[in-house]
């Protein structure tokens, strides 16, 4: 439940709109829309510009005749929901709950992003993650194929057709792992710490063009490898990357906040 909760939480935080709140007042637009009433109600010239802001965020233009459509939806939306009103709908538990849960997201959105804002997070810090990920990954990529069966009998009996002159790619069909087995067992390019570390163990000590002559066993099953070829690794350039990074620690900035308010929480 708390993962959900704190998924949905980033999700706003992250996914969404600048709120009005963080913009400067030099970037306040000014609107000639002139303010309007629906059945003595105002529609406040701050909501449509809250609206623009929103999707200037989004790169969709600011002109008169957006505003103009703002506007129009606001008064037919203002217009149904005085309707709704008036058939009692307010009263209703669902709707009620609803718009508790809307007032709870909007609250929610308005202090995380306010923490993101009050702690960001530097440059100097993702490129310490980046080189950080970067060495986990190691400075070489194997190509290597793999056949996976339930049992080590069965492992031990592909090794032996192997060494009979049977082709690795035809044995493969008869593996479990679905993603590879019509591929001829290929897993591509890929560092050792992709795989769990049995796996990657073997891998690591083969020659090139040789196969495991002892099954390898993990969590999924006895394994057969193959290893095609070695290469440099392939790591992207710090700034293709920087987006992603600045995305997940800003996640992970958000889940330390959202754990230390439920470790204070009197949760009963």
């Amino acid at each position: 439940m708390f993962s959900q909760s704190l998924r949905l939480l980033v999700a706003l935080s992250l996914g969404v709109s600048t709120p009005v709140w963080a913009q400067t007042e030099a970037a306040k637009p000014r609107s000639s829309v002139k303010p309007v009433t629906v059945n003595g109600k105002p529609i406040p010239r701050s909501r449509v510009d809250f609206i623009l802001k929103q999707r200037a965020a989004q790169g969709q233009p600011d002109n008169e005749q957006a505003r103009k459509a703002i506007l129009d939806n606001l008064i037919t939306q203002e217009v149904v929901a005085q309707e709704a009103d008036r058939k009692g709908f307010a009263k209703s538990a669902d709707v009620r709950n609803q718009l508790e849960l809307l007032r709870q997201q909007v609250l929610v959105q308005a202090i995380v992003q306010d923490h993101l804002k009050t702690h960001p997070i530097k440059d100097e810090e993702m490129l310490a993650e980046y080189n950080k990920v970067k060495a986990s990954r190691g400075d070489k990529e194997y190509k290597a194929r793999h056949i996976l069966v339930d049992k080590d009998t069965e492992a031990n009996e592909i090794i032996a057709q192997l060494k009979k002159g049977s082709k690795f790619e035809d044995l493969a069909k008869q593996s479990k792992d679905p993603g590879s087995k019509e591929k001829g067992g290929d897993l591509d390019w890929n560092p050792p710490s992709t795989f769990v570390k049995p796996f990657s163990e073997a891998l690591t000590k083969l020659e090139k063009g040789k196969y495991t002559e002892t099954p390898v066993q993990t969590q999924f099953g006895w394994h057969v490898i193959q290893l095609d070829d070695v290469r440099s690794a392939q790591f992207p350039a710090f700034d293709t990357v920087k987006q992603q990074l600045l995305t997940r620690m800003q996640e992970q900035e958000v889940q330390k906040f959202v754990g230390a308010l439920r470790s204070k929480a009197k949760i009963e």
